[in-house]
Formats: C-alpha cells, sequence, structure tokens
C-alpha cells in the first residue's frame, strides 16, 4: 500500500516546492534577460561565423624595465673590468719590465679617467658613471702596485695612510673639474677615503689610546664641516654617515678611557676628548642650513659635558659620591643654559641631558627604596621575634643593604630641588612639584635606615609621614590628592610590616593606622580608598588582639566579625556614596576571613556562619540589597550543617528538612501573590534540598526503610504536581520515584538479564537500528513523491 502524508503535512511541502520554483523561475528569467541585452548590444560576437577576425592576443608585459637592465649591465661591466684589472695587477704584474708597468698602468688608467669625459658629452651620463669608478678602483690598484714594486720597504700602515690622503685628494680634483662635475661617484668616495689619514697615521706612529680617539674624533669634526658646507645630495649623505660611524666609534674610546682612568691625569685627558665630542656636536647644527638633528645633537653634547666633567671628579672622589658629582654636573648644566644666550634647539637639548642624568641618579636610588618598603615583609615568618636595635636592622631581615647607599638621600633632595626650583613652565610645574613631593617622601622613607636611628623612632617617623600623607589629601587638586593617597597607602603598609617585630609595636601601629585611616574616610575624595583600608587595619588589630591574648584562632573568629558588622553599618549609613560598594566588598572578604579563622572548630565555624547570616540578613533589609538574603539563607543553612555535623547527626533529612519546609512555605507565598510564577521557581528548590540527597543516600542504603519513605514522598509530591498542575512537583517527584523503584528492582532486573542468552542484546539492537532505516527510507519516499506530484502538476 502506498503511505499517503496527513493533508497538513503534504499541503506543506507542497507550498514549499512552489516557493522554490518561483524563486528558481524568477532567476531564470531574470538571467534570459541579460543575456537577451547582452545579444542586442552585440551582434557579431553571437555568431562567430559572420565574421573571419583573427583572434586578438595580448602583447607579454616586460617584467623588467629597460633603465633598470641598462643600469644592471653597467654596473656588472664595471665590477668585471675591475676584477680583470686587479688580477692582472696581482699575477701578470711581475712578467713585465718597470716601464712596461707604468707605461700600461699609466695609459690605462688615464684612458679610463678621460673617457667619461666623452661620454658625458654624448649624454651617455650612467655608461661615464661606471667607467668612472673603474677608474677609481684603478687608481686604488696603482697605489697598491707603486708600492709593491717601488716602495715594499716602506711601513704599510704609514704607507697606506698617505695613499688614501692622496687618492682622497686626487678623487676630490677629479670629481671638482669642469669636464667631470657632472659625475657623482668621485666626491662621496673621495670623503669615504678622507676617514683613514689621520687614524693610519695614528696606528702607525704607535700612538697612544688616546691618540687614536683623538684622530677618530677630529675626522668626525672635518665630516661635520663637510655636512655643513655640502648641498643635499650624494655627497652629504655619505657625509653624515661617516660623520656618526666615525664620531660614534670616538665617543665610545673616550668613554672607555674615561671609566678605565686610574688617576686624575688620565681622567682629565679622557674628560678633554669627550668634550671635544661635545664640542663637534655642538658646533654640527650650528654650521649651514637644512641641519634637522640639532636637538639630539645637543642632547648628546650635554651628556658628554656631564660624562666629562663627572669622570674627572670622580677620579678624585670616594666611590660613594660618584653620582652626586655627576647629578652636580647636571644641574650645573641646567644653570649654565639659563646663564647664557643659546639657540632654542641647545637649550632644549640640555635641558633634555639634565633631565636624563637626574633621572638616571634617581634611578640609582631606587634600590634602596625598595629595601626600605619591602625588606620588613620577612618579619612574616618571624612575627613578634623581639624588636630590633635600630631601624636599619629592621628592614634587613633577609635583604642585603645596596652599597653606597648613606647619600642616597643627597641624590633625592638634590633633584627634589631642582624640580621645585628650576621648572618654571606652568604646562609642567604642577607635574614638577608632585615630583618634587614623590622624592622628599622618598629621602624621609630611607633617611631613618640610612642614619641607623632607633627602632622605635622609625616607626614614629613612618607614622608621622603617613598622617602628612593623609592630610595631604585635603587638596582640591586630583593629581595631588591621588597622589597623596598613595604614599599613605605605601607608607602605611611599610610601616605595618616594620611593627611586627614586636608584639607592642603591632597594636600601636595597627590602632593608629584604625585611627587615622577612619578619621581620613570623613572627606569624601578618598573615603573609597581610607575606609576599606581603615577596615583591613581594624580586623588585622581585632586578630593581633586575639594573638596577643593567647585565644584560639577560631575564637579570635568573633573579634574579625566585629570589623564585617560594622562595615554593613557603615554602608548602611552611607547610602548612595562612591564608598559603599567597597566598603560592603572589603566587609564580605572579612567575613570569609573569620569564617577561615574559624574552620577548625565546628562548634565555633556554625556560630559564626549564623553570625555572619545575621550580618547579611541585616544587610538584605536595605530595599537595593534584596538579594543578599540568598546569601544570609545560605548562611543559616551552613550554620546549621555544622552544627549538625559537630553532634555527630548522620542522617542527611536532618539537613535538609529544616531547609525544605521554609523553602516551600515560602513558594506558596509567592504562587499565592503572583499566580503566575513558575512551580520550578517556587517550588523547585525546597523539593531538590531534601529529594535529591536523600536519594543519593537510598542509592547507597542497604536497607529498605529511607527507600519506601522516599518513595512514597516522591509519590506523594507527583500526585499533588498531577492534580494542581504544577511541573517542578510532578516532573522531580516522577524522576525519584522511578530512579528509587529502578533501586529496589535492580537485583532482578540483573537476574532477568542474566537468564537472557547473549545474542538477546544484538538481536534488539539490530530490531532497532532496521526499524530506524525503515522509517528514515518511508520519509524519504513520501519527499520524492511529493516531489513527483508537483512536477507533472507544472
Amino acid at each position: 500500500m502506498t503511505h499517503l502524508p496527513p493533508p497538513v503535512e503534504e499541503l506543506r511541502l507542497l507550498d514549499a516546492e512552489l516557493r522554490q520554483l518561483d524563486a528558481r523561475r524568477s532567476q531564470l528569467l531574470t538571467r534570459r534577460a541579460w543575456l537577451v541585452a547582452a545579444l542586442q548590444q552585440t551582434p557579431q560576437q553571437s555568431r562567430p561565423w559572420a565574421s573571419a577576425q583573427p583572434p586578438i592576443t595580448a602583447s607579454p608585459r616586460p617584467e623588467t624595465a629597460a633603465p633598470s637592465v641598462q643600469n644592471v649591465l653597467l654596473v656588472l661591466g664595471g665590477v668585471l673590468l675591475t676584477l680583470a684589472a686587479a688580477v692582472f695587477t696581482l699575477v701578470s704584474w711581475g712578467q713585465m719590465g718597470i716601464a712596461g708597468r707604468a707605461l700600461v698602468l699609466g695609459a690605462v688608467t688615464l684612458a679610463t679617467l678621460a673617457a667619461p669625459v666623452a661620454l658625458l658629452k654624448r649624454g651617455l651620463r650612467s655608461t661615464a658613471e661606471s667607467v668612472a669608478g673603474l677608474g677609481l678602483a684603478l687608481t686604488v690598484l696603482d697605489a697598491y702596485a707603486l708600492h709593491a714594486a717601488a716602495l715594499s720597504g716602506t711601513d704599510g700602515t704609514g704607507y697606506a695612510a698617505a695613499a688614501s690622503a692622496v687618492l682622497a685628494a686626487t678623487w676630490s680634483a677629479y670629481g671638482l673639474l669642469p669636464v667631470t662635475s657632472a659625475l657623482r661617484l668621485p666626491l662621496p668616495s673621495a670623503l669615504a677615503a678622507a676617514q683613514f689619514p689621520l687614524l693610519l697615521s695614528a696606528l702607525a706612529a704607535d700612538a697612544s689610546p688616546y691618540t687614536i680617539t683623538a684622530a677618530l674624533l677630529v675626522t668626525a669634526g672635518l665630516d661635520a664641516v663637510a655636512v655643513a658646507r655640502s648641498a643635499a645630495g650624494a655627497v652629504r649623505i655619505t657625509a653624515v654617515v661617516v660623520a656618526y660611524f666615525m664620531g660614534s666609534w670616538g665617543v665610545l674610546g673616550a668613554g672607555w678611557l674615561s671609566l678605565a682612568a686610574g688617576g686624575p691625569g688620565d681622567a682629565s685627558r679622557a674628560g678633554a676628548l669627550l668634550l671635544l665630542a661635545a664640542a663637534i656636536a655642538l658646533g654640527a647644527p650650528l654650521r649651514g642650513p637644512g641641519v634637522r638633528h640639532a636637538l639630539g645633537l645637543a642632547i648628546t653634547a650635554g651628556l658628554l659635558v656631564v660624562a666629562a666633567l663627572g669622570g674627572v671628579a670622580r677620579s678624585g672622589l670616594p666611590s660613594q659620591w660618584v653620582v652626586p658629582a655627576h647629578l652636580a654636573v647636571g644641574v650645573a648644566l641646567l644653570a649654565a643654559m639659563r646663564a647664557g644666550r643659546l639657540p632654542d634647539a641647545m637649550r632644549t637639548g640640555f635641558a633634555w641631558a639634565s633631565g636624563a642624568v637626574q633621572a638616571l641618579a634617581v634611578l640609582w636610588t631606587l634600590p634602596v627604596v625598595i629595601v626600605v618598603l619591602l625588606g620588613p615583609a620577612g618579619w612574616l615568618g618571624r612575627v613578634w621575634r623581639g624588636a630590633p636595635a635600630d631601624t636599619r636592622t629592621a628592614v634587613l631581615v633577609e635583604a642585603p643593604w645596596p652599597p653606597d647607599a648613606v647619600v642616597a638621600p643627597v641624590v633625592l633632595v638634590g633633584v627634589a630641588a631642582v624640580l621645585a626650583l628650576a621648572v618654571r613652565a606652568q604646562v609642567w610645574r604642577p607635574r614638577a612639584r608632585l615630583g618634587a613631593l614623590g622624592l622628599l617622601w622618598a629621602t624621609a622613607l630611607i633617611l631613618p635606615a640610612v642614619l641607623e636611628i632607633p627602632y622605635a623612632a622609625g616607626l614614629l617617623v613612618l607614622g608621622v609621614m603617613t598622617a602628612a600623607a593623609l592630610s595631604a589629601c585635603r587638596v582640591t587638586a586630583s593629581a595631588a590628592q591621588v597622589t597623596a593617597l598613595v604614599l599613605a597607602l605605601v607608607t602605611a603598609a611599610g610601616l605595618t610590616l616594620a611593627s611586627l617585630a614586636s608584639q607592642s609595636a603591632t597594636l600601636v601601629v595597627l590602632s593608629g593606622l584604625t585611627v587615622l585611616f577612619a578619621a581620613a574616610s570623613w572627606r569624601a575624595g578618598v573615603a573609597p580608598f581610607t575606609a576599606p583600608a581603615a577596615l583591613v587595619y581594624a580586623a588585622a588589630l581585632a586578630s593581633a588582639s586575639g594573638a596577643a591574648a593567647d585565644w584560639p584562632t577560631a575564637r579570635t573568629a568573633l573579634l574579625v566579625l566585629l570589623v564585617p558588622t560594622a562595615a554593613a553599618l557603615l554602608a548602611a549609613r552611607l547610602g548612595a556614596s562612591r564608598a559603599t560598594v567597597p566598603v560592603e566588598a572589603v566587609g564580605a572578604v572579612l567575613g570569609l576571613f573569620a569564617v577561615a579563622l574559624a574552620v577548625t572548630d565546628p562548634p565555633m565555624l556554625a556560630l559564626v556562619l549564623a553570625l555572619c547570616g545575621v550580618i547579611a540578613a541585616g544587610t538584605a533589609l536595605r530595599a537595593e540589597r534584596r538579594a543578599v538574603g540568598y546569601a544570609a539563607t545560605a548562611l543559616f543553612v551552613l550554620a546549621a550543617w555544622v552544627r549538625m555535623a559537630a553532634w555527630d547527626v548522620g542522617t542527611p533529612e536532618a539537613y535538609t528538612l529544616p531547609v525544605t519546609v521554609p523553602a516551600l512555605l515560602v513558594g506558596a507565598l509567592r504562587r499565592r501573590r503572583d499566580p503566575q510564577a513558575s512551580s520550578w521557581t517556587a517550588y523547585g528548590p525546597g523539593l531538590a534540598a531534601t529529594l535529591v540527597p536523600s536519594l543519593v543516600a537510598a542509592w547507597a542504603d542497604p536497607h529498605w526503610t529511607r527507600p519506601l519513605l522516599l518513595g512514597v514522598a516522591a509519590l506523594l509530591v507527583t500526585l499533588l504536581g498531577a492534580r494542581h498542575h504544577l511541573g517542578a512537583p510532578l516532573v522531580l517527584g516522577g524522576a525519584v520515584l522511578a530512579l528509587v523503584t529502578l533501586h529496589e528492582l535492580a537485583p532482578y532486573v540483573v537476574q532477568v538479564t542474566g537468564a537472557l542468552p547473549r545474542w538477546a542484546p544484538p538481536a534488539l539492537a539490530g530490531l532497532l537500528l532496521l526499524a530506524l532505516g525503515a522509517t528514515y527510507e518511508q520519509r524519504i519516499r513520501d519527499v520524492r513523491r511529493v516531489r513527483g506530484v508537483l512536477g507533472r502538476m507544472n
């Protein structure tokens, strides 16, 4: 029999097929219209037999332009000729006499150097450049041949110095001739050759490192003159490159000599070289128009002056005064900049150089500040071992004392004075004052450890600094307020760590910090930070007080709970203030801390959880914190569970029924007020709280009492859900009833399964797969049948 789908299903399939046919018809009509329009515009293209025109083929695109091919050929030809000339000079030179050698080399060199003149007249400039390059290379070979044939007894380095000077002069003269001035290669080549005479002469004379460095710097100075006097082009680019190259090597050599100086004399000579480099850097941008690196060169010159004078001072001062000496030179550089009339670029460069020196000096003091701040953290593992003798011992628990730290306060105060007095620009002046404030704070922070004052006095200094920073938070400027707040928090943290050495010091410091931050919280601008800090210090004070009274850790949790209570009351008083959320967050964290303290004592843990629930319930009384009520309920439930666990109650229903009954009552009240509320929201949590733990216990219970009671309860819940058409009781009760029944009948199912033959499960699986396959094939056939009917209708 032919299976036909229901009329509704068949109608749906017919509508779907008709929509597909309409869409396809619209697509074909659009394509047809486009083809008709295309045939009307180009009738000849639709009839290839109407014309016998040959097909048009595009010419291949050239991959390389003609000028590129020309340059490659010329460069390659010049390189090959140069190599051939070198081989002739090095290999075949000895087979000819002196006259023949001179005649051949002279004739070839003169002919090669003269050829570019004729080539330039004919407009062959590229060819002339290639031939000129060959001629310059031949002059180098001529110099080598002259040394090998006639001057072999002379010193090679000295001869190379003289030859490079002659070549530089010759190539310059050749490039400046009127007939060859259009060539671009001779003058840069002459400039490159001019880099060697002074350096090679110094090496040939076995000069000292100071003389060699001076030769490098003088060469760089001459290059700077060439930069200033040359116009834009290849010569200027070459001059800039060689000036930077030679100057960099000269500065490196002078700096190394200054660092390695063994006395004032050597340091003075190295300083003179650095000053020479600074003069070259300053003179370069002042000569000639269009120099773009004036600011960078001025900064370099300022740093070189500081290095020169500081190196001289270093040779005669103790090691701890080296950094202050360089700082003094940097500050003097800033004063000299203000005293004289200097170009703007030079003034700005000197200011940046002085700022860099001051920044490096401050960076040198950073290890001392870090040791003073973080060194007391070592007391965390040695709490209350006894007060140390002085402040330096208090900070050097595990970290070593940095060398030459005695002058760190001098450096910090000096830089702070410069920032406060020297910066006069309106844009930078407020920032400079904040920087000076931070440096003075760092000075006051490290000064007790540097001077090794008594331990109590050092703690007093830190406390005064914290109070002063909190008082400075009254300013209206946001940047200054943030800076003062950060300094107060950091100082308070260091003070707390340092006070851990002594019990009395810890209690006094924590009490003082709690009062200070609580008093500062009256200002709304800093309250979101100071109020949480006050709560943290209050909790630390409570913990320290419990430890000082020899209370168990679990009992100390009761003292700590006073702080979350105060936080909840304070948050209710603050209302919509910006400090409300931070205070509540810190209170919640401190409540968890109290729970962690009491976790080793179950009865005390139950009490702490109950008290936390009371605090959460009080918070939930506020209209905007109703959601905290869920947390209060969870805390009360946990408190009850922990208390029953402490009583060794092993029945899970004793834990879950006290939760289920109130939850179901609350759900019933909600359904009465809002009949549209879902049964899963109203009754789901309460039913799951008892049914799920009892089901787990029933599956592991070998007795019949719990499964029977749970089954009866699940049956009642299921019947109530069916009676009132409630999904949650029906689903939860039915699922639990089915699982309990399965658990009770499991032994019999196992027996029946064991009685079945082994071929029965595979046979059942095969029948299931066959049934599924037949159903799938039937559906495919129905779809094809409907498609055929639609086709015949068309």
